[in-house]
C-alpha cells in the first residue's frame, strides 16, 4: 500500500481534508462542525484551513448490546436513526433496541452539556455547514448529524471525512439533506476507519474542549 493513502494521525487527516474543501475557504457563510470526539481534531484543522468558525455537533452511536462498537443506529437532538436491516438480522427485540436508544440519548445529552460548556449552539440558518468526522464506516452517526442539520434551515450541508466506505459515501450522497460528500480516500477495501491511520489514539473530552476553546 502506498504511504500517501494513509494518514499519520487526525491532524494530518484534517489538513488533507481541508485541501479537498479549499473551494469553501474564506466564505463568511461557512461553519465547520466536528462530531465528537474523534471528528473534532479533524474538524479543527479543516476550520483553520478554511478560515471559518469551528463548533461541535453532538450525536451518539447506538451500539448493539454486547458489541458496542457495532452501530445499529445513532441519536442526535430530536433525531433517532436506526439500521432496520441490521436489527432484523440480529433478531433484536423492541425492548432491547429501545433501551439502547435511551442510554445513547442520555449519553448524548450529557456530552452536549460537557462540550457546550455554557456556550449557545450556533445559528445555522442560511449557512453552509461542513460536518466532519474522522471516518465513515456504517455512516450511522453522520446520517444522524445530517438529519439534525436538516432541521436548522442550513443553505447546504456537506458531509466530510478523511476516509469513507464506498457504499456509505454513496448512501450519504443520495440523502436529500446532503449537498455533497467529500473524502480524501474512498477505498474498495475499507476494513475499518482505524486501518487508515498510523495513530488512531482515542480523543479525550479534554482535548475536544481545548480545541473548541481556541
Amino acid at each position: 500500500m502506498r504511504r500517501s493513502t494513509r494518514f499519520r494521525d487526525r491532524v494530518d487527516a484534517g489538513r488533507r481534508l481541508g485541501e479537498r474543501l479549499a473551494e469553501y475557504r474564506g466564505r463568511p457563510d461557512v461553519i465547520v462542525l466536528g462530531l465528537p470526539r474523534g471528528g473534532v481534531p479533524v474538524a479543527a484543522q479543516v476550520a483553520e484551513a478554511l478560515r471559518c468558525p469551528l463548533d461541535v455537533l453532538v450525536v451518539r452511536k447506538v451500539g448493539v448490546p454486547g458489541h458496542e462498537e457495532l452501530a445499529m443506529g445513532a441519536v442526535g437532538p430530536g433525531t433517532t436513526v436506526l439500521n432496520g436491516d441490521l436489527i432484523a438480522r440480529l433478531r433484536l427485540d423492541a425492548a432491547t433496541v429501545d433501551d439502547a436508544v435511551r442510554r445513547a440519548r442520555e449519553e448524548m445529552q450529557h456530552k452536549e452539556l460537557t462540550f457546550r460548556d455554557g456556550r449557545r449552539a450556533p445559528d445555522l440558518a442560511n449557512r453552509t455547514v461542513i460536518v466532519v468526522d474522522d471516518g465513515l464506516a456504517t455512516g450511522a452517526t453522520m446520517t444522524a448529524a445530517v438529519q439534525v442539520l436538516g432541521q436548522h434551515s442550513a443553505t447546504a450541508v456537506i458531509a466530510a471525512a478523511p476516509v469513507g466506505a464506498r457504499d456509505t459515501v454513496a448512501r450519504l450522497a443520495a440523502m436529500a439533506e446532503v449537498a455533497g460528500v467529500v473524502c480524501v480516500v474512498v477505498p474498495d477495501d475499507f476494513a475499518a476507519v482505524g486501518y487508515w491511520y498510523d495513530d488512531f489514539t482515542q480523543t479525550t473530552d479534554s482535548e475536544v474542549l481545548e480545541l473548541l476553546a481556541r
